[in-house]
């Protein structure tokens, strides 16, 4: 209940005990039974005074809890025990839906219209950042599987924690619905498991006629129709991702990320967090990249309700900025240098456009972020210690290990076959805390390990009859003397050494399998320590 409510209420009580009072002195100036009717109206006044009192402690604590969401913004990890009262708070205050059924009044028919179906995920919530990313049946070819890859492919275990990724089927047709969802579920289901992708779908009942649109700005119906559907689309993707974390990213299925996005847009966060902004800009293309605080979606959603038959989802964003600043009086370099100060654009671009065939039929969309820039194509370490490297796999061109190992280039080999194989023999031995190795790169991410494991040769005799005889439980041992400790998931090999291994000879990456593709190596990285 806001505050202007409740002052309301207390008001129209102590103006109505006044008529009261005023009423009974006109009427019976000299009435016996006036003490007992003031005494009853006194009575009414301090229960109302009570209610009062309650609805005020109670604004109190909403009020509370909306200075602890405020200094909560300026930490990008929330704990789950933060984001469940956060969740509640913001259930209290920010309607869900807000006034949707003003804009769709078709959906009152149906009373669960708004609510996804969830088919994929483990609804994740607290977390710093949640990207959004519609996607609908193309007739040419699909780009969502790749988008995906590029947007998990190097991040850290912690920013996997932090984030979610919520794919939105935006039909209605079950069969492409459930194929989408089945791709998702086969390409991805580590993502899947740990809750940090997620794939919903809207209700049957969502979508409105969209026969009977107005044609405006010369476009054909088809293309009003388009664009309407695409503004219903992210507002009901915003609608569902609002509670889930601190900041929503908004995305399409057809785009690539830059290497390290993440850790770039929370750095860039964390320099303009204290300052005025409506949204931050990571791609200067349509709605891309566009960064927004959850608790600003519910009016930014009412805005694209309110005009979403009318003009595109970009126009009506910028609409959103003209509002807000641009005085009438003032001329446009005025109006354009405030919006400026709410768009806040990031430079370079962290993601490109890579479509060719737009969602809408017969649409060739050629556009690109000039402010892309070029991709970084492999992460060099040049801290690894002094090895002899060898391997079975052809090389192509001048993508050799050597020079991967070395952190110079990354490593490009053509296709592997069962028991190929990349030796990694050290000058002296070390002793290795952990390892990783990763392999496809940001344009090749198919390029990957597959069915391969990763194997150390202790450097002490007896540490390797120890494992022969299984008595180190870290271990497989095999039957060259190589232990196995761990193999490639996704493309990567993570993962810590056991000091019981004390320190190795030699590393091996072993492929168990033959490839239908060639095979790149784009990090490779040993965290190496002596044991005192």
């Amino acid at each position: 209940m806001r505050p202007c409510h409740c002052l309301g209420k207390l008001f129209f009580v102590a103006g109505f005990v006044l008529c009261v009072f005023m009423l009974i002195s006109w009427q019976t100036p000299n009435s016996d039974k006036l003490p007992l009717q003031l005494n009853s109206v006194y009575e009414r006044l301090l229960r109302a005074e009570q209610h009062g009192e309650v609805i005020s402690q109670e604004l109190l604590k909403v009020l509370g809890h909306l200075q602890n969401r405020s200094s909560a913004l300026s930490n990008l990890s929330i704990s789950n025990s933060s984001a469940i009262l956060e969740e509640r708070v913001l259930r209290r205050l920010l309607p869900s839906q807000p006034n949707a059924l003003i804009y769709l009044p078709h959906l009152k028919e149906y009373e669960d219209s708004l609510k996804p179906i969830v088919h994929l995920g483990q609804r994740r919530t607290g977390v710093s950042l949640v990207l959004g990313l519609p996607t609908v049946q193309r007739l040419k070819q699909s780009y969502l599987v790749n988008t995906l890859q590029s947007l998990l492919y190097d991040l850290s275990t912690a920013e996997r924690k932090d984030i979610v990724i919520v794919v939105f089927v935006a039909e209605t047709n079950a069969t492409f619905v459930n194929a989408v969802v089945q791709s998702v579920q086969t390409n991805f289901p580590d993502a899947v498991s740990s809750g940090m992708i997620e794939v919903i779908s809207p209700s049957p009942h969502f979508y409105p006629d969209f026969s009977h649109l107005k044609e405006t700005f010369g476009d054909p119906k088809e293309r009003v129709r388009w664009r309407t559907k695409q503004n219903l689309d992210y507002s009901f993707l915003m609608l569902y991702a609002q509670l889930k974390g601190t900041y929503y990213l908004q995305l399409e299925d057809d785009i690539v990320a830059k290497q390290g996005f993440f850790e770039s847009m929370k750095k860039y966060i964390e320099q303009v967090i204290s300052e005025e902004w409506l949204f931050l800009e990571f791609s200067q293309l349509g709605f891309i990249g566009k960064l927004f605080r959850s608790s600003d979606l519910p009016m930014i959603v009412e805005f694209i309700l309110m005009f979403h038959k009318d003009k595109p989802i970009d126009w009506l964003l910028d609409h959103i900025l003209w509002v807000k600043v641009c005085n009438p009086e003032r001329d446009s370099k005025h109006c354009n240098n405030e919006k400026a100060r709410l768009k806040r654009t990031y430079k370079p671009s962290l993601f490109q456009h890579v479509g060719l065939h737009s969602s809408l039929p017969g649409k060739i969309q050629n556009l690109k972020d000039k402010n892309f820039g070029n991709q970084v194509l492999f992460k060099g370490h040049n801290n690894n210690p002094s090895a002899e490297i060898s391997t079975s796999l052809e090389t192509y061109q001048s993508h050799s290990l050597e020079r991967a190992y070395y952190g110079q280039d990354f490593f490009w080999g053509l296709t592997p076959k069962s028991g190929d194989y990349i030796l990694i023999t050290f000058t002296k031995p070390q002793a290795v805390k952990g390892y990783l190795f990763r392999s496809g790169n940001i344009e090749t991410n198919g390029d990957r390990f597959y069915n391969t494991t990763v194997e150390v040769l202790p450097a002490n005799n007896s540490v390797k009859k120890k494992v022969a005889r299984r008595e180190l439980s870290c271990c497989k041992p095999l039957s060259d003397g190589f232990v196995e400790i761990g193999s490639f998931k996704n493309g990567v090999a993570e993962g810590e050494v056991d000091g019981a291994l004390e320190e190795l000879s030699a590393m091996r990456l072993l492929v168990h399998s033959d490839s239908d593709v060639w095979v790149l190596l784009s990090e490779v990285n040993h965290i190496h320590i002596i044991y005192i």
